[in-house]
């Protein structure tokens, strides 16, 4: 563990930036990028001011221990209370910014805060340079460096994750006559797949497709998690708390009426519909002790993605006086869409059948600011990026009602936007 005892003074500036125009990766050098994007907007970083890596908890503890999450608050409330902040921007995402990302189970390895060192930002029509540093800096933007051309990532080869096709769909069979059993309601079993690159991945490339490709989604790199994901598990402004849960999946259809029947399907599928009922009621039992004001929907929604479409619903409250952003995550973590019910003999399943550590995948994954602002999502449709290899992660809801073979081939449409992501479109 890297925690300080003694945080750093950092002097912290954010000012306007006149250039508002071009994507905000553009903007990025070549090595360790952090980001967060929707379209055109979002905030991307480099370099580090800060860091805290907790330490994964040792063997045998809950698997809904959250400590790490309640570790990197006190130590994010310890840079705020050292640092001296001139900010004059004021919106949210300026001031002094973290991004993190926490593991999927406290024993993991990967929690990871990064405060950096030069910050830039955009939310409409309104731009922004943030630079955290050592002595005061009287012209922030001498810190901006002209980026170089992302590198492709050119020719890839794939290997197989920790379970085999058919081990995998094994595990669901045995993991749906354990829920016909009377074990638990649902568990949500994911798979992997690896890359190897020839040279190392430049991250850039990644967050530039899936920027243009999912504009919809949020787009994140944090500590070696990149993806793209459509789940907010909440956004916090003053305030005021949006979540969305999103639990069962069709692909895309061919054309604007296969579409329509899929999605109508879906919406009429009693599987799906209990699958995302759980996951809306772990949301709901899980903020009601936070709220002061909660409205929960009581039917899902469509929303459609380039690749799928979701149920979803879209849950609106009001926080209760003195619960900060990061004790909503920790309350929220894990979702009965990422883990299942009951949460901890799901997550018991989970770690019994899946065959590998999911490290940061469907784990938190966003940014703090020091005014208490923040966007977490869920860590989906992502890959780990280390150097030249990449493990991707897919996964699906297993109920009573599942059926191996449709679980697989909707984890292999999961795996596309990543896959699509990676490869050189030159071939």
């Amino acid at each position: 563990m890297n925690a300080v005892l003694s945080p750093p003074k950092l002097f912290v500036r954010t000012v306007p930036l006149r250039d508002r125009a071009g994507s905000l990766v553009r903007r990025l050098p070549e090595g360790a990028a952090l980001a967060w994007l929707s379209g055109d907007d979002g905030i991307v970083g480099w370099g580090e001011a800060a860091r805290l890596e907790p330490e994964a908890a040792p063997a045998g503890t809950p698997p809904t221990d959250n400590s790490r999450i309640a570790q990197a608050a006190r130590w994010f409330t310890g840079l705020l209370e050292h640092a001296e902040v001139e900010d004059e921007v004021g919106l949210p995402g300026t001031g002094l910014v973290t991004f993190g990302t926490f593991t999927f189970a406290p024993t993991s390895p990967g929690s990871a805060l990064v405060v950096p060192r030069v910050l830039v930002g955009r939310r409409g029509d309104r731009a922004w340079l943030t630079t955290v540093t050592d002595e005061p800096v009287e012209h922030p933007e001498e810190l901006l460096r002209p980026a170089t051309e992302p590198r492709p990532v050119g020719p890839l080869e794939w290997r197989p994750g920790s379970l085999t096709r058919q081990e995998w769909m094994d595990a669901v069979a045995g993991t749906v006559g354990r829920i016909r059993a009377g074990e638990l309601e649902k568990a949500v079993l994911a798979r992997d797949a690896i890359a190897r690159a020839q040279s190392p991945v430049d991250v850039r490339v990644l967050l530039e497709r899936l920027r243009t490709r999912f504009p919809s989604c949020f787009t994140f790199s944090v500590a070696g998690m990149v993806g793209a994901t459509p789940e907010l598990l909440l956004r916090r402004e003053g305030d005021q708390l949006t979540s969305l849960v999103l639990a069962g999946t069709r692909p895309r259809g061919e054309d604007a009426e296969s579409d329509r029947r899929l999605g109508q399907e879906m919406m009429a599928s009693a599987k799906d519909v209990e699958e995302h009922g759980l996951a809306v009621d772990s949301l709901r039992a899980a903020l009601e002790p936070l709220a002061a004001e909660l409205a929960v929907p009581a039917w899902p929604h469509l929303l459609g993605l380039a690749n799928v479409q979701h149920l979803a619903t879209r849950v609106h409250a009001r926080l209760a006086p003195g619960v900060s952003a990061l004790d909503a995550v920790a309350a929220l973590h894990p979702t009965a869409a990422v883990g299942g019910t009951p949460t901890e003999t799901a997550m018991r399943l989970i770690g019994e059948v899946e065959g590998m550590d999911r490290g940061g995948y469907t784990g938190p994954v966003g940014w703090l600011d020091g005014a208490g602002n923040s966007e977490w999502g869920i860590a989906l449709r992502c890959a780990r990026v280390d150097g030249s290899s990449a493990r991707l992660y897919a996964g699906g809801g297993i109920v009573a009602g599942s059926d191996p073979a449709a679980e697989a081939a909707e984890t292999e449409s999961k795996f596309r936007v990543m896959r699509e992501a990676l490869a050189d479109p030159r071939g």
